[in-house]
C-alpha cells in the first residue's frame, strides 16, 4: 500500500482526498491544514484520517511514502522541495511552481532522490481530451492551423496570481499534450480592474515555427461560464465544449481551399460544409485518473502522464507571459 499525506484541505483538496480514498492500491493516512474547521469537516468524513495543522508532521513522518499539495501557488515550490528532501514522492497542483527555475529545481532534485514528481493537469486523464488526440494522431483532421480557447466566468478572484495563472494553466497543458510541439513565442495582454495589479482579463498568444498558432481568453469577470477549445486543421475541425453535458466533442467536415483567378489576379476561396460528427468518449473522474497514475508511477517507477517536465513547460509560457503584460504585449520569444 501506497500511504499518502495531503497538505491542503481547501477547494481542491476534499476532491483529491475522495479520488485517492477510492484507490485499492493506496490510503490517505493524514491530513494537514492550518484552519481547525477544514479538519473537523474532514473528520465527519474520513474518521480514520489523521489530522494535523502542521504540514512538517505529514513530511516527517516515515510511514508516508508519497505527498499532495494543494496550498496556494507561492507555496507550491518550498512544500514541494522539503517534501523531495524528505524522500517524498509529490504531487502538485497546477501551475506547478511560480517560476522557470523552482520548476527545474524541483526535476533535478525529484531525479536525483529518485521520486515520482507530478502535476495534477487534470484534463489531460479526461477522454475528450484523449479522444480528441487520438483524432489528431490519426490524421483525420489534417495539418494543425489553430488552437483557439476561452475559458470565462464569474470569479474565483484570486489573490496571489492573475487570471492567466488561475486559468490558463487548464488549456496550455491540454494543447501541449495534444500536440507535443514548444512554441517560439509568446505574446499577453491584459487589465486589473480590481486596483491590486492583478490582471482578472488577459488574452494570450502562442507563436509556433510553423503555420500554427494558439490563442487563450481568460477571465474572471464573465456573466457567463464558458469553456471552450477550437481546432482548426486543414480537412476538418474540432469544436470542445466542456460544459456541454454530453456532447462535448463535435467534429466538423468543415473547410476552405484557396485558388487564384489568373485572369483577375485574386485570391479566391472555396469554402466546404459537410456533416458534423459526435464520437463517443470513456465517461470518467479525470481525477481519479491523476490519482491512479501518480500511485502506479510510484509502484512500477515509471514516468507519469504529466510529469515535471510537462509542469515546467506550462511555467515556462505563463512566465514569458507575465513578462509580455508587464511591457504591454511585447512578443517574448522562449
Amino acid at each position: 500500500m501506497i500511504r499518502i499525506g495531503v497538505i491542503g484541505y481547501g477547494y481542491w483538496g476534499p476532491n483529491l482526498v475522495r479520488n485517492f480514498s477510492q484507490l485499492n492500491d493506496c490510503v490517505v493516512k493524514t491530513v494537514a491544514d492550518t484552519r481547525p474547521g477544514r479538519l473537523e469537516a474532514l473528520h465527519k468524513i474520513y474518521p480514520s484520517i489523521a489530522v494535523t495543522a502542521d504540514y512538517k508532521t505529514v513530511l516527517s513522518d516515515a510511514e508516508i511514502d508519497a505527498v499532495v499539495i494543494a496550498v496556494p501557488v507561492f507555496l507550491h515550490f518550498p512544500v514541494a522541495k522539503e517534501a523531495l528532501e524528505k524522500g517524498k514522492h509529490v504531487l502538485i497542483e497546477k501551475p506547478m511552481t511560480t517560476s522557470v527555475a523552482q520548476a527545474e529545481e524541483l526535476i533535478a532534485l525529484a531525479e536525483k532522490k529518485r521520486r515520482t514528481l507530478m502535476v495534477d493537469h487534470t484534463f489531460v486523464y479526461t477522454g475528450v481530451v484523449q479522444k480528441i488526440k487520438s483524432v489528431i494522431a490519426s490524421g483525420e483532421i489534417g495539418d494543425l492551423n489553430y488552437f483557439d480557447s476561452t475559458r470565462i466566468n464569474l470569479g474565483l478572484f484570486q489573490h496571489d496570481i492573475n487570471v492567466l495563472w488561475d486559468l490558463a494553466p487548464h488549456d496550455i497543458s491540454i494543447l501541449n499534450f495534444l500536440t507535443g510541439e514548444k512554441p517560439v513565442s509568446v505574446s499577453a495582454t491584459g487589465i486589473s480592474h480590481t486596483g491590486n495589479g492583478i490582471e482578472n482579463i488577459a488574452y494570450l498568444t502562442l507563436h509556433y515555427s510553423n503555420n500554427f498558432i494558439a490563442h487563450f481568453h481568460c477571465s474572471w469577470t464573465s456573466p457567463v461560464k464558458i469553456r471552450k477549445i477550437l481546432i482548426g486543421g486543414s480537412r476538418k475541425m474540432i469544436v470542445y465544449d466542456d460544459v456541454e453535458p454530453t456532447e462535448k466533442i463535435k467534429i466538423y467536415d468543415t473547410g476552405y481551399s484557396m485558388r487564384t483567378d489568373e485572369d483577375k489576379h485574386k485570391l479566391l476561396v472555396d469554402y466546404r460544409t459537410g456533416d458534423i460528427y459526435i464520437p463517443k468518449t470513456e465517461q470518467r473522474e479525470a481525477l481519479l485518473g491523476v490519482a491512479g497514475d501518480f500511485v502506479s508511477a510510484i509502484r512500477e517507477n515509471r514516468q507519469t502522464l504529466a510529469g515535471g517536465t510537462a509542469g515546467l513547460e506550462v511555467v515556462r509560457v505563463l512566465e514569458a507571459a507575465g513578462r509580455s503584460l508587464r511591457e504591454k504585449g511585447k512578443e517574448i520569444t522562449l
